[in-house]
């Protein structure tokens, strides 16, 4: 199964090294990283740098399409090149997926009109403006569509959906070889959780990032 994640500039690593981790790991996986040109693509940071493999012309399906999101997703939202290749892509996947804002470029290629989808919650306003209803869940699947709350849900996201695909069992191998056994110092991974002064603190460093890849 074709794996094809997006890669544009700004995107948040773990976006989509998340579901790599996890989807790559999957019985007869073919992954790809796909972006308009290939060159480094560098995330929201800049520090890191992914050369994808093949570009939007040269991959016209998937099983899986996975979108990440990042302070680049707003540029993305009318990049008209890639919007018609997630579009052309998710006429042919088994299934369609986004991390974090990645939804918003889900949405803003139409493909979440009426549907139930997340995001990360500094950004549930712009992904209802998209169309969508947005949901406040981890992970949500509707029909073929999945999206993951922000960042770090990508992981649970493609274990997620590697169960659906391959069983419990082999997700379960898959989160043990990645010894993915979440044990966080705080309990500030919500805003349901963290304070307010914390949360202040991280919608501040964020529209800093919106008003830099502005």
């Amino acid at each position: 199964m074709k794996i094809a994640i997006a890669l544009y500039d700004r995107f948040t690593a773990l976006d989509a090294i998340g579901p790599y981790e996890t989807l790559s790991r999957l019985p007869g996986a073919e992954p790809v990283f796909v972006a308009c040109e290939k060159r480094l693509v560098r995330t929201d940071l800049g520090a890191l740098a992914v050369m994808p493999g093949a570009t939007f012309d040269e991959v016209d399906r998937a099983g899986i399409l996975v979108v990440p999101g990042g302070p680049g997703t707003r540029a993305m939202m009318t990049d008209e090149p890639l919007l018609a290749w997630v579009r052309k892509i998710h006429a042919t996947t088994q299934w369609t997926t986004s991390v974090c804002t990645g939804s918003l470029i889900l949405g803003a290629a139409g493909l979440l009109q009426g549907v139930d989808a997340v995001t990360h919650w500094g950004a549930m306003h712009e992904l209802g403006s998209t169309g969508a209803k947005p949901t406040a869940e981890r992970v949500v699947i509707r029909g073929k569509i999945v999206t993951a709350a922000g960042v770090s849900a990508g992981i649970d996201m493609g274990l997620t959906l590697a169960a659906r695909i391959a069983g419990d069992d082999v997700a379960r191998a898959i989160q043990l070889g990645i010894e993915y056994d979440p044990q966080p110092p705080f309990d500030a991974g919500s805003v349901a959780k963290a304070s307010p002064e914390i949360v202040a603190l991280v919608a501040g460093m964020m529209a800093g990032e919106e008003n830099a890849a502005a």
